[in-house]
């Protein structure tokens, strides 16, 4: 459910398949037909539980220091399809999209995709035809059978394996991993975040049969706190970053700024460019991303942390950002996801909770979810637009949470 994909759909007569088909010989199909764009793009690709788009955040901000050209797919959407498809930070245009619509209908590709899909053949199309001079692509869902997994990248990034979409990719860490090292290519370089001790064969297996060159976090390169800002240290490369000082908040984030500079000293060495330090501070200081805790209005944070592994995330960044106030969670959840475990760390942090429904086919309604929370002050919320723009009151901290779903919608009724 991609808001407003359907307007373009309707206009130009082009029928997409709602559902979630894994595999590639579709996408193959509209690519061939169209010409293989994806053959002449430039390409960063990344997979992984969570942290793909703080690290590709990372990575953009980096190639635009240099005077790149970015082009960037992502998803789910901030607040419309348009903003999954950007150059240089701008969203694709009505008439732009209006323009590849018209292209694939003539093309014949009207019934023959997915809307994922279809919107994955848009965005390679578009960069082809905007010559960008990279191209960062974000994998929806695994890696190995992604529509997203049709590109020949100067290098993949992996950032992080955890339970997720087991009715697709399989109900234990090793069959995920094994999805996500799909993005390994032939004799292409690899950069893997820190991962579970039992999945890190996986991704060396693939890399060795691929005869991918792998780094690692914590053996090749790492990231240490200092006390004028985190310093990144890349063994094999005998690089030394100093200094770094980042806008998103959390230690896991520093992590995946360590990912985006390994990866992007693979960019500068495919465009025949010098590592200059000073620009690496200043995009990692610039780097932010809207639902990565965002304050959005004073001491009201947007948090699109959805599964186990990303609460995680989010319940030490409370505890290290602000370990004297009281929270406040208002929350939605799909139905899909590991709800119990999800409140259960949550309730880690907060006894306060309010319930919000998502407009999705796949949410869980807030009145379920609210019996399913042991917090002792428990609250459905029918018009959560107006209560977020009520001031909270002194020494509180106010989180949405749960579903980038949800952030989009309240988004739109806040006119963030």
């Amino acid at each position: 459910m991609i808001p407003l994909l359907d307007v373009y759909k309707e206009r130009w007569q082009v029928v997409s398949d709602t559902a979630i088909k894994p595999g590639l010989a579709s996408i193959e199909h509209a690519l061939d037909v169209l010409g293989n764009p994806q053959r002449e793009l430039k390409v960063v690709h990344f997979a992984g539980t969570n942290g793909k788009g703080s690290t590709l955040t990372f990575v953009e901000a980096m190639a635009r220091a240099y005077d790149l050209s970015v082009g960037k797919f992502m998803s789910p959407c901030v607040v419309d399809v348009h903003d999954q498809i950007q150059i240089n930070g701008l969203a694709m245009e009505p008439q732009q999209l209006d323009i590849i619509f018209k292209q694939l209908r003539d093309a014949g590709l009207s019934g023959k995709l997915t809307d994922f899909e279809l919107l994955t053949v848009v965005a390679l199309l578009f960069f082809k035809q905007q010559q960008v001079d990279l191209v960062l692509l974000e994998a929806g869902m695994g890696g190995r059978m992604d529509s997203t997994n049709v590109v020949q990248p100067i290098v993949s990034i992996i950032t992080s394996i955890a339970l997720e979409h087991t009715n697709f990719l399989g109900t234990t860490l090793e069959s995920i991993a094994a999805h996500k090292a799909g993005i390994i290519k032939k004799e292409r370089p690899v950069v893997l975040g820190e991962m579970p001790e039992q999945v890190q064969p996986v991704f060396e297996q693939e890399a060795k049969h691929k005869q991918a060159h792998l780094e690692t976090y914590g053996e090749t390169f790492f990231i240490i706190e200092e006390q004028h800002g985190e310093t990144y240290t890349n063994l094999e490369r005998h690089v030394k970053l100093e200094q770094l000082t980042r806008q998103f908040k959390g230690p896991h984030q520093g992590k995946n700024m360590a990912l985006a500079i390994t990866a992007f000293l693979h960019v500068l060495e495919f465009f025949d460019q010098p590592l200059h330090p000073e620009k690496i501070q200043q995009a990692v200081m610039q780097a932010q991303l809207a639902g990565r805790f965002e304050e959005v209005l004073p001491n009201v944070y947007f948090d699109g942390a959805h599964n186990p592994a990303s609460i995680d995330m989010l319940v030490q960044t409370i505890q290290q950002q602000f370990p004297d106030q009281t929270i406040e969670f208002v929350i939605g959840l799909l139905a899909d996801k590991d709800v119990g475990t999800i409140l259960q760390q949550l309730e880690q942090v907060s006894d306060v909770f309010y319930f919000v429904d998502i407009h999705n086919p796949r949410a869980m309604p807030a009145q379920l979810l609210m019996k399913k929370s042991h917090a002792q002050h428990k609250v459905m919320l029918a018009n959560v637009g107006a209560f977020l723009r009520q001031p909270v009151e002194l020494g509180k901290i106010r989180i949405v949470t749960g579903s980038l779903y949800l952030l989009s919608e309240i988004r739109q009724k806040l006119q963030l």
